[in-house]
């Protein structure tokens, strides 16, 4: 997204990530001649700097430091220090940072510092979260980090930065407390805060907010909110008698089972390539590059959901679906929700437009007529996969 309205410039720090791993945790200073080396060796004379959590006191500094190579500042969810004083209430002690990084340096890998940096992670962000930590740093790389960290305080050079300033920080930041983007902004001169909604700390999650915000600030234009139409073949699937099922089994039995349910079509989307675009709890949607793909998912979730004892019903539709910000719309999600109203339980059953277009894949199908379909115009015939 940055890449669509600015040329993107990044690099791992020295110490991190792809870059040498053996010179140690560089200081600010050091950030500073890297930020400049990098800049070099990419031609690039001035640019707008993101700074987020630790990166922001590194930014400020060169932003002061450098203002002819500096165009813009942006700092997300960032600090003037990281130490508690009379004038910083709100940050941690420095002995609370030591017993933070020394339980880092025990439990590093284990996700301990998710709950901070994440805290509402799904089980498949937290499990990047982990591969990442592992990837970036040792844990005693993670430690010595920790306290590099804490030991800047820019709180002295604020007002000396010349650049138009961003400063966006979430209202909920665990990690780095909304007091601290405030008291940044407060004494940058001219410095915009914008304070978004939400409790995570790092800015690659819930992007488009942040991201809105920093295309209006760098070019001037608010971005309209994006949609694209692409052709897909929506899969719709519904566990079928749910509500009878639910009260038979009671709440936690029935929990146990839709856990199941949910790991067996989400392990078949994987397998067949489809991209889970919602669940309603007891079904799910989703979205393929290939009809006779999603017709063989369809069939393949079906089978995997009966072996546990699950009936289940799908609806198949090929055509075309505005995906917006908010997830997939347009006719054609409407007509394949209507397709799946008229399957019975066990029944994959798809739309003549699908049919026609897997001609030669060798699916069999059993004609089922034609079908009033509700909000649909015209009568649409319906074909159940064999």
């Amino acid at each position: 997204r940055l890449g669509s309205f600015a040329r993107l410039i990044r690099f791992d720090k020295r110490g991190t990530g792809l870059s040498d791993r053996s010179v140690g945790i560089p200081d600010l200073e050091a950030r500073m001649d890297d930020v400049r080396a990098v800049m070099d060796a990419a031609a690039s004379d001035r640019a707008a700097l993101f700074g987020y959590s630790e990166g922001g006191p590194m930014c400020v500094l060169f932003a002061a430091m450098y203002p002819e190579r500096t165009r813009a500042l942006v700092l997300h969810g960032s600090y003037a220090k990281r130490i508690w004083s009379d004038d910083y209430p709100w940050a941690p002690t420095w002995a609370e940072r030591v017993e933070n990084a020394a339980e880092i340096e025990r439990t590093w890998g284990e996700n301990v510092e998710l709950a901070t940096m994440i805290p509402h992670a799904d089980p498949a962000m937290a499990a990047w979260f982990q591969r990442r930590g592992r990837a970036s740093l040792s844990p005693a790389g993670a430690r010595d980090l920790i306290l590099m960290n804490s030991k800047p305080d820019v709180r002295e050079v604020l007002p000396s930065v010349q650049c138009p300033t961003l400063v966006l920080h979430r209202t909920g930041d665990l990690d780095c407390p909304v007091e601290g983007g405030r008291f940044m902004a407060e004494r940058i001169p001219g410095a915009r805060f914008v304070e978004l909604p939400g409790d995570v700390h790092v800015p690659w999650v819930d992007m488009d907010p942040m991201l809105d915000e920093v295309e209006e600030f760098l070019t001037g234009t608010r971005p309209t909110p994006a949609t694209s139409r692409v052709l897909a073949t929506i899969v719709f699937t519904d566990l079928v008698d749910s509500t009878d099922r639910l009260s038979s089994l009671g709440d936690a039995a029935w929990a146990s089972l839709l856990e199941r349910h949910h790991e067996a079509v989400r392990r078949e989307l994987s397998r067949f390539g489809g991209v889970e675009s919602d669940t309603t709890g007891d079904g799910f949607l989703a979205l393929f590059d290939g009809p006779a793909r999603a017709i063989r998912a369809a069939l393949a979730i079906r089978d995997a959901l009966a072996e546990i004892g699950l009936p289940v019903r799908a609806g198949v539709h090929t055509g075309e679906v505005e995906q917006a910000a908010e997830g997939p719309g347009g006719i054609a999600v409407h007509l394949a929700a209507r397709v799946l109203g008229e399957a019975d339980s066990g029944e994959v059953l798809v739309s003549q437009t699908t049919h026609d277009l897997v001609e030669g894949s060798g699916l069999e199908f059993d004609d089922r007529g034609e079908h009033e379909l509700k909000g649909i115009e015209g009568a649409r015939r319906l074909y159940a996969v064999r």
